[in-house]
Parts: C-alpha cells; structure tokens; sequence
C-alpha cells in the first residue's frame, strides 16, 4: 500500500512566548488521502492555521512528524523544501494574495515560472478557462470580484497540478453564491486532479464538501465524522 499524501503523526507544535511557552497543537495524528477533501472545524484559535502551516511545510512540529508521501518535512533540505512548496503543494488564502502588479494571466503563470517551467501562457490558460475566467486573462486583480479573485488564487494554486492543496477559510471574504462557486471548484480538485485537499473553515457549507471533518478544540482532535463522499453545494 502507498503511504498516505499527507499524514500527521502525534504532532506537537510549542511557541516560545517570551517566559511561559504555549502549546497550541497537542498530538495530533491524521492521514489525508489523495482525491480527498478534509475540513478542520473550530473556533478561532484551537490551531487550524498552525495545522495548516505544518501541513504545507511552511513550519515544523516541535515533535512529532508531518509526512507527505512516507517523507518527513523536518527531514528535508532547504533546496527539496522549496521544490516541495512550489511543486507539489498548492495555497488558498482568505485574502486571495493575488500580486497587484501582475495581470490576472501573470499570477496564475507564477508558479509555472518559479518552478522553472517556461511555456506558461497555455497551461494558465487552461486553469482560467476551467475557473471561468478566460475573459479576465489580461484584467487586474483590482477589477475583480472577490469571488473571481478566488476563483484565479484556485487556478493560479492548481497551475503545477499539485499533489497537495491548503485552503485556509477560502469563502471567509465571499457571498453566498461566490462561495458556492468557490467550493464547487476545490471539490473538483480533488475528483478531478487527484489533490488532498486540506482546509480550514468555519462555515457548515464549506464543511459539507468534506468526506472528513476534524473538529479541534484547544490544540486536540475532538471528534472526527468520516462520510463516503461529501455533499457538494
């Protein structure tokens, strides 16, 4: 059996805050399949984004291991590190983190181009196209919508066909019917693509697209509902 994508195993993470140290993840232990969405639930401040952060290798447990496909992050050089970021996990953030300067094309062209690829234009295209959004190719990221803002921050992440994709609150910033959208486009990354999609929401329609749903509570797994398949909105 191949490892998992994704796996989490006994995680700890500690911030050293000045004298007291605090301890926001208390051993947490998950595995994330590829073709999977998974939804972390909780309030503000029960480690969703520090969870997140481990799970992209962005940051690492003080103990305990983050491991994607049988590889522990910790493990890693600075080198495989960045090819693993800009290769094999995509990010989603709340506030879009469209660059302003570059046309809406351009951004989504982005990772093609750090990852060292060099015909850009017709892969990106296709991303938009999928979107939606072909008609917004040479448009700024100020004359957009925030659900067409979404909408390219979801291309301009699956551009490299990522084995990974962390979505932190993706509809947090949206209307109903934008997040609708949204939501519908990361269900299809897993079916479609074949992503492990990871995200953290507050939002019970967000959840539903999950066919796993890790409820934290204070750094813990509280309880976890596994479904066959999740509900698309």
């Amino acid at each position: 059996m191949p490892p998992p994508r994704l796996e989490l195993r006994s995680v700890h993470k500690t911030y050293d805050d000045g004298d007291q140290p605090v301890e926001v993840l208390h051993g947490i232990s998950l595995q994330i399949e590829a073709g999977t969405v998974t939804a972390l639930l909780g309030r503000s401040g029960c480690g969703k984004s520090t969870l997140l952060n481990l799970a992209g290798a962005m940051d690492f447990p003080t103990s305990g291991e983050v491991l994607i496909e049988g590889r522990a992050t910790n493990t890693l050089s600075d080198a495989e590190l960045t090819a693993l970021r800009r290769k094999r996990i995509g990010f989603v953030f709340q506030s879009f983190q469209l660059l302003p300067t570059l046309t809406v094309l351009e951004n989504v062209e982005l990772p093609l181009l750090l990852a060292g690829i060099h015909d850009t234009a017709s892969a990106a295209g296709e991303r938009l196209a999928w979107v939606g959004l072909s008609e917004k190719a040479g448009s700024m990221p100020y004359q957009l919508s925030g659900g067409q803002a979404q909408r390219v921050a979801i291309a301009r992440a699956l551009v490299n066909s990522p084995e990974i994709l962390i979505a932190d609150e993706p509809t947090g910033n949206l209307d109903t019917a934008s997040g609708d959208q949204v939501l519908r486009l990361l269900s299809e990354a897993a079916t479609r693509f074949g992503a492990a999609v990871l995200m953290a929401t507050h939002a019970s329609e967000a959840a539903a697209i999950a066919g796993l749903r890790v409820h934290l509570r204070d750094g813990r797994i509280q309880s976890v509902d596994r479904l066959e398949t999740g509900t698309r909105p």
